[in-house]
């Protein structure tokens, strides 16, 4: 990420780009594309080698296993190993990509995100029309594992920002933490930062033939115990070596360390590509003790349904009908030209250069229950996405400048009808700018609010004309 990278937006891959290599468990060779995809479509899996070709959503829900790596299982098909690249989109901003992958496993490269980086930094991000909605965490969200000695938390912060801790009462490792304070730091601090394993692991994995892709390279192996010449060329045959020794700060396979909290920094990159699964961005800080991916994904689920329980209510403007608006009807009718029965904002409670929130009162002598549906009366929907354009017309006249001013609305795009707006109720209608305005072309985020729940959404986007 650069300092033109705008956070805020939606992003995906300016082309195609492709990386093969052998995945660390199960020996297959696998070629894997990034593709680009439109706004909205997140990240995505196929299995191009299986029939009818299955898509895997990138979902903590769909993970199967967290033995050796994470997994992710949905329509019949399956692929490991996926939270290096994960964590590589993520520390990139890629929101939306399809990754075809011709194997069961993504391949390991070096043991790090770091391969995964440079294809993607080869053909560059595409910012995409669509703004990025982060879920900020407003309160303390807690996962502790007793057994594991694994604690996690995640706290309200202004950004996604992450710290690990790793003591694993190993006088080679010791105590370690890693921290990353901005995504944008990603690349740099965490991205070249290896797996590792203990050599016992490392024994147990080969007598069982659970690593039939690894190498030398690919891992950061310390030897925490004595090992005897037999022990060595045991794994010098194993891996077709011929210089493996242990060096005397205790790690294998003569690795030169990148970093000298490589092992903690490597977990901090799997918690990136971990929480991924939560399927939303968020913003908020997440400290970890001891933690793995299994641990990872029980706090990506507990996460993801904390949103999906709370999602509605954020961003709901609060409304205090005692306290005098910033706009009344009077100020609303010297803005707007609508008049009666076709002006549909009350009044103004917030306004900023960004942002609008206006409310409009439905009683049941409204003049359109008359004919619409009149023994069982709902506001059309229409006139709900109309009350909305008046609101956003009067924070784009507002932003206009000097002069005289109408608003035209071009283009109403995803709109969503989530409840129905009943007499008595009182909308709250929020219109966000969504990006600049340029050349007069205003494009802005609705939403009606009734009894603190949404019930229309709709992207506009308008044009400011002068009188």
């Amino acid at each position: 990420m650069d300092n033109h990278f705008n956070p805020d937006k939606q992003h995906t891959l300016k082309q195609p780009v492709s990386i093969s290599g052998t995945g660390l468990h199960t020996g297959v060779m696998a070629d894997v594309t990034l593709k680009p995809a439109n706004a909205g479509f997140g990240i995505q899996f196929q299995r191009v080698d299986l029939p009818n070709k299955p898509i895997i959503k990138a979902d903590c829900d769909l993970v199967t296993d967290t033995s050796r790596g994470t997994t992710l299982e949905s329509n019949g098909a399956k692929v490991s190993t996926v939270e290096h690249l994960l964590a590589a989109l993520v520390g990139m901003g890629i929101d939306n990509v399809l990754i075809e992958i011709n194997g069961p496993e993504v391949p390991i490269k070096d043991g790090s995100a770091m391969a995964f980086i440079e294809i993607i930094e080869e053909v560059g991000t595409d910012e995409q029309d669509a703004a990025k909605l982060w879920y900020s965490i407003d309160e303390n969200l807690y996962l502790t594992d007793e057994e594991k000695r694994v604690e996690m938390v995640i706290m309200p912060a202004r950004e996604y920002q992450i710290t690990t801790l790793i003591d694993f009462n190993s006088p080679v490792l010791g105590t370690q933490h890693a921290e990353l304070k901005t995504m944008r730091n990603f690349k740099e601090k965490i991205s070249g930062s290896r797996t590792f394993c203990f050599l016992h692991e490392l024994e147990m994995l080969l007598q069982h033939n659970l690593i039939k892709g690894g190498d030398v390279n690919n891992a950061i192996v310390v030897v925490d115990k004595p090992i005897g010449d037999e022990e060595l060329d045991r794994l010098k045959k194993i891996f077709n070596k011929d210089d493996i020794e242990v060096k005397s700060e205790g790690y294998l396979n003569n690795l030169e360390l990148r970093f000298p909290n490589e092992p903690a920094r490597h977990k901090l990159l799997d918690i990136v590509g971990d929480l991924a699964l939560i399927g939303y961005p968020v913003k908020g800080r997440v400290i970890a003790n001891r933690p793995g991916h299994s641990s990872n994904v029980e706090f990506a689920r507990l996460i993801k349904k904390h949103i999906k329980a709370n999602k509605h209510l954020k961003g709901v403007p609060h409304y205090d009908a005692s306290v005098p608006p910033v706009y009344d009807l009077k100020y609303i009718e010297k803005t707007l030209p609508h008049r009666f029965p076709f002006l549909l904002v009350d009044k103004i409670i917030e306004l900023t250069d960004e942002r609008i929130v206006g409310v409009k009162n439905v009683t049941f002598n409204e003049w359109f229950f008359q004919g619409h549906f009149p023994q069982n009366p709902v506001m059309p929907g229409v006139l709900q996405i109309e009350a909305l354009a008046q609101c956003g017309g009067i924070l784009a006249i507002n932003l206009a400048g000097e002069g005289q001013y109408d608003t035209y609305f071009l283009k109403i795009d995803n709109c969503k009808f989530k409840q129905m707006v009943r007499p008595g109720d009182t909308m709250i209608l929020k219109m966000e700018l969504t990006a600049p305005i340029r050349r007069g072309i205003c494009e802005m985020r609705g939403t009606v609010y009734v009894g603190g729940k949404v019930a229309t959404e709709a992207d506009l986007v308008a044009q400011i004309v002068k009188r």
